[in-house]
């Protein structure tokens, strides 16, 4: 998994190695110095190689035993963004399944197709989609960096058009980077005719996003049919559902109020104020299973709301050092997967994480809504809004905010807050911050509880000065 930024780099390491007991880490030599100051305080007798030194090891002259289906294959450490990071066991049978579910029912290889790929190798949609299934299934990949992707995102789809790749897949963000950052210079050089599925999963799956992508590339022969979103997580190896092919973003418009005070996703009527869209998913992979779950662990009606639940041959053993998870899953075969939503004709809707939902006074009000409205406004980009709620109730709405001239701040703020007031009839605080201030995953969603641990850390140190000065 990502460790992300040096400052927290060395939490994560020691966390991690406490989780998984290593013997030895090997990593790259300019690694060492880090990995070395994070490991030795803890377990000065942690064998830390760089690939160099491990390769000039001599061979053991040893029997290797044969893994068998129950053994462990990798732990896939979870992208913490409602908890820290946890080791799901996944073993050979589980990643097996999974890989022939993925080429086979999922994405519907054909001879002759070639994938392209910027997703990290630590994230289980480049794992496991774009390494392990690619070579489990003899396919031809051209990756490019993350990091080159993220300086440069256009040089994804110049990948793409170049060596015609016909499967590649991202989060929406990934989507909404490219669409953003592209000039006619670079529409000049692409020719998106080749792109088979154009693969969408790893957070909320925002349609309109996906329309001004689609918008913007149809000059170059993108066709929005290829839009496949899919729903996963690493409990399941990597994928739980695919929307059918060829379809592309298919959509579901609910009532919101009656969503909100219900929790029943019901197509609006005469009478509906506002409403709220969610994406389709597909339908659970052959073999797995798809159930939505109310509190008391009891299967409800389509169009109703709950904690959706997934079984099959490719969900995890538990997670690694974790007893009672594993003994659950043995017992039950099913997972609580910590996100909402519904199903509709047998299609999967999420609507959210159960832990990011913001309750006020028995309402469920969904916090991308509230982000949405702030991504409205022209100065704020996709992914610049981040909404929780704290213990005491109170809804706060931060933005990435570009803008320096105070008056506009203090126009955006207003008006934030007046049309959040309008929408929802509750109060939010508008909090405005630098760019690259919002916590996210290794996957790119937002950390909604790494920005709500931030804010009340921030809010406890303020009240403590306050204190301090009276």
């Amino acid at each position: 998994m990502g460790v992300g930024q040096r400052d927290s780099w060395s939490a994560k390491l020691q966390g991690l190695l406490a989780s998984c007991q290593p013997a030895a880490i090997i990593t790259g030599d300019e690694w060492l110095p880090l990995v070395n100051a994070a490991t030795h305080n803890n377990n000065p007798e942690l064998h830390v190689l760089s690939h160099a030194w491990f390769k000039a090891l001599p061979e053991a002259d040893v029997a290797l035993q044969r893994p068998v289906p129950n053994d462990i294959a990798y732990l896939q450490y979870t992208s913490g963004s409602t908890r820290f990071p946890r080791g799901v066991i996944i073993t050979h049978h589980e990643v097996m399944a999974n890989l022939r579910a993925i080429s086979h029912d999922g994405i519907k290889l054909r001879p002759g197709d070639r994938c392209v790929s910027w997703l990290p190798f630590y994230h289980d949609m480049g794992l496991v989609g774009f390494l392990l299934t690619p070579v489990a299934t003899q396919l031809s990949v051209d990756y490019l960096r993350t990091q080159d992707f993220a300086m440069r995102p256009l040089q994804w789809l110049k990948l793409i058009s170049k060596n015609r790749g016909t499967v590649s897949v991202a989060p929406p963000f990934g989507y909404e980077l490219c669409q953003r950052r592209v000039n006619e210079k670079d529409l000049a050089e692409l020719d998106l005719s080749c792109w088979r599925v154009a693969g969408i999963g790893a957070e909320p799956i925002s349609a309109e996003q996906l329309h001004q992508f689609a918008e913007c590339f149809r000059q170059v022969n993108f066709d929005d049919k290829t839009f496949m979103p899919c729903y996963g997580l690493a409990e399941n190896a990597l994928a739980v559902s695919f929307s059918d092919e060829a379809c592309g973003v298919v959509v579901n418009e609910v009532d919101r109020d009656i969503l909100e005070y219900q929790g029943k996703a019901v197509a609006p009527g005469a009478e509906t104020r506002a409403v709220s869209t969610f994406v389709n998913c597909g339908k659970a992979l052959p073999e797995h299973g798809i159930e939505i779950r109310n509190e008391a662990d009891i299967p409800v009606a389509e169009r109703v709301v709950g904690h959706i639940c997934i079984s099959g041959p490719s969900l995890m053993s538990g997670y690694f050092g974790d007893q009672v998870s594993q003994d659950e899953i043995a017992a039950t075969g099913w997972l609580d997967t910590g996100d909402l939503g519904y199903l509709l004709d047998g299609y999967l809707y999420v609507t959210g994480r159960i832990k990011d939902l913001i309750i006020i006074r028995g309402r469920n009000i969904w916090p991308q809504d509230i982000e949405y409205i702030a991504e409205q406004e022209p100065e704020i980009h996709s992914g610049d809004a981040i909404a929780f709620v704290t213990a005491q109730e109170k809804i706060i709405l931060q933005i990435q905010c570009r803008i320096s001239d105070e008056e506009r701040r203090g126009q955006l703020i207003h008006a934030l807050a007046a049309r959040i007031q309008s929408e929802f009839g509750v109060t939010a605080d508008i909090d405005l911050l630098p760019p690259h201030s919002i916590p996210r995953t290794s996957s790119g969603k937002p950390a909604r509880a790494e920005a709500k641990k931030r804010y009340q850390k921030a809010y406890a140190a303020s009240l403590h000065v306050q204190e301090s000065l009276a």
